[in-house]
């Protein structure tokens, strides 16, 4: 199963997320596929394009990603994208993947 975990400040703006597990083979999954493109995708935005201030983790079958304060205007709206398209795929697959929340 994959877990998608998004991070919540008290009043409810997003300040990362963190991506676990695998569904499926490696590399031949297209649900993990998904994910993992949308995931790249919002890291990518976020470094690169934003060049936001951001503390990034990849592993094998794990992705962390976290703001500073500073940054969490600028990187709402690309959050709440991620988060609306990985709402949309627990939706359709949901034994296949989880979404939660956590108040940090």
């Amino acid at each position: 199963m994959i877990c998608a975990e998004f991070f919540t400040e008290p009043n409810g703006r997003l300040v990362g997320f963190s991506i676990s597990g695998h569904n499926g083979e490696a590399g031949e999954d297209i649900i993990c596929a998904a994910v993992s493109s949308a995931a790249y995708m919002t890291v990518n935005t976020i470094t690169d394009i934003i060049k936001a201030d951001a503390r990034v983790t990849v592993e094998d079958g794990y992705m962390l990603v976290r703001i500073l304060p500073k940054e969490i205007g600028s990187c709402q709206d690309l959050f709440a994208g991620f988060k609306l398209h990985m709402l949309g795929l627990e939706e359709q697959y949901p034994q296949n993947i989880n979404v939660s929340y956590t108040e940090v």
